[in-house]
């Protein structure tokens, strides 16, 4: 048996483990398996790697970064942004790779606008690395927002004011907040300033509409959640696994 899966924690809302066994499904796949592994810790993946039909895994939060000590080898954009989220075993060696680049990319991109060229991004994990990746690749300027580790090219949520939202018109959140089952919080954000000018972008897929994109939508906002990026990514991560690129 092949096996597969994704590790973060705690895993309560996860779409992957539901999508393979889909995709097995339809595509008449056999001899494969995708299982959700909730790890209360990053150490337990060393128990984890003992299963020797363990070929592939994705990861999720809050270990995109934590797994980088893992590895055995990286791909440039994991190196350069120090996040990975989708790992390749192959003879006891982990190679990572970061396939929300790919999705986030494909998926953003079509509902931009022209005078989309200045982002803010919630949050300063795993996703948000991958996110300023697309960022710098697309020549968006960009801030980080964080209620900590305020530094250089991060603010904190109370900086946002009217020149900030005027001046970014593209906000993305990379935070859990929102998600299931938690879907009466929203990144603290001034939503009244913002305008049909603005671009809304959440990651999080579950619920459909998040309060941060019902917000943004009220206020004639462009809005997207992360559902595409999500089947892309996983899509990606499949062709790594079984060496299709």
């Amino acid at each position: 048996m092949r096996c597969f899966g994704l590790i973060g924690y705690p895993l309560t809302s996860s779409f992957s483990k539901k999508y393979f066994a889909e995709k097995f499904a339809v595509e008449g796949i056999e001899n494969c398996l995708y299982e959700s592994y909730p790890l209360s810790h990053i150490s337990e993946l060393t128990r984890l790697l003992e299963n020797p039909e363990l070929e592939g895994l994705n990861v999720t939060i809050p270990y995109k970064k934590e797994v980088i000590p893992f590895l055995h080898y990286s791909t440039d954009a994991v190196k350069k942004m120090g996040a990975c989220n989708c790992i390749k075993m192959d003879g006891g060696k982990l190679t990572g790779h970061n396939t929300d680049v790919t999705g986030f990319e494909q998926s953003f991109i079509p509902l931009r606008k022209t005078h989309h060229t200045k982002a803010l991004i919630l949050g300063t994990g795993g996703a948000a690395a991958a996110v300023e990746f697309v960022m710098n690749g697309l020549g968006i300027d960009h801030l980080f927002v964080s209620r900590k580790n305020i530094g250089e090219r991060t603010i904190a949520y109370e900086q946002i004011n009217k020149q900030v939202m005027d001046d970014f018109s593209i906000i993305i959140n990379t935070t859990p907040l929102g998600m299931m089952p938690d879907v009466n919080a929203a990144p603290p954000i001034p939503y009244q300033l913002i305008t049909e000018k603005h671009y809304l972008y959440d990651l999080v897929y579950n619920p459909a509409e998040t309060l941060f994109l019902k917000k943004g939508k009220e206020r004639g906002a462009t809005v997207k959640n992360g559902e595409d990026m999500l089947i892309i990514q996983a899509e990606e991560s499949w062709k790594i696994w079984n060496e299709l690129r």
